[in-house]
């Protein structure tokens, strides 16, 4: 029985033959795309489990790739490891706040690569039990993968949802980067601290006026206020909404 389906968007024929191989001999079924246009196509069609998608090519980059499957509704919540020969931070800052889940730098191991991926797919696995969290204004549907405040739903990508299903289940507790790293993206991903700090921005941009409703606690991390106009007053404490 296959694990799943992973479609692989990269413009080197090779390295797609490389991970071909090493996915489908771990038991996965493979699509691949040479260019950002023909990945987007079969992205839509096939709707995959996982993304595997190159950063530097020609035509439509994969950072334009993975905007535009955040911007679709059909594919906003698969889960996107994105694939670069720059190791700068400020190359994986872009992505990650385009929205992609993991990131891998080439040259990779391909048993690292299949690693990933099947981290990636245990953290996207649906919950044995529906279940509904609720904060206020804030509403947590994790059977539906859907989160809403005042009764605007939130347009969250996976890992965003993530974060935000592990603070509603802590309201008021202090959590640090480590605790979300290790509770609610795991440990088998490539997660620094400053990619929980572009998710919670990201969050926070979406959230409007209301992003107060995560608070920093400066030296500790994060908290749930599910009172953000209390926000403010808390400032004076060494808690800070940004």
């Amino acid at each position: 029985m296959s694990k799943g389906t992973v479609l692989v968007i990269d413009d080197e024929k090779d390295l797609i033959e490389l991970v071909r191989y090493n996915l489908e001999r771990d038991g996965f079924d493979v699509l691949s795309a040479s260019d950002g246009r023909s990945g987007l196509h079969l992205a839509t069609q096939h709707l995959p489990d996982v993304v595997v998608l190159d950063v530097m090519m020609p035509g439509i980059d994969g950072l334009e790739v993975c905007r535009q499957l955040r911007a679709d509704a059909r594919t906003r919540l698969l889960p996107i490891i994105m694939l670069t020969a720059r190791a700068a931070e400020t190359d994986r800052i872009v992505g990650l706040e385009l929205g992609a889940d993991d990131y891998v730098t080439k040259p990779f191991s391909p048993r690292e690569l299949v690693a990933r991926v099947k981290a990636i797919l245990r953290r996207a696995a649906p919950q044995q039990e529906a279940q509904v969290l609720r904060q206020g204004d804030l509403v947590v549907d994790v059977g539906r993968h859907e989160v809403s405040f005042a009764g605007r739903r939130l347009e969250l990508t996976a890992t965003e949802f993530r974060i935000v299903q592990f603070l509603a289940a802590r309201p008021g507790r202090v959590v640090s980067r480590d605790d979300i790293i290790d509770g609610a993206l795991s440990r088998d991903a490539a997660i620094f601290d400053r990619t929980i700090d572009v998710h919670i921005t990201a969050i926070r941009r979406k959230l409007g006026d209301r992003g107060a409703l995560i608070q920093t606690v400066r030296g500790f991390g994060y908290k749930l206020n599910d009172r953000p106009r209390e926000a403010g007053a808390a400032e004076g404490k060494g808690i800070s909404p940004c």
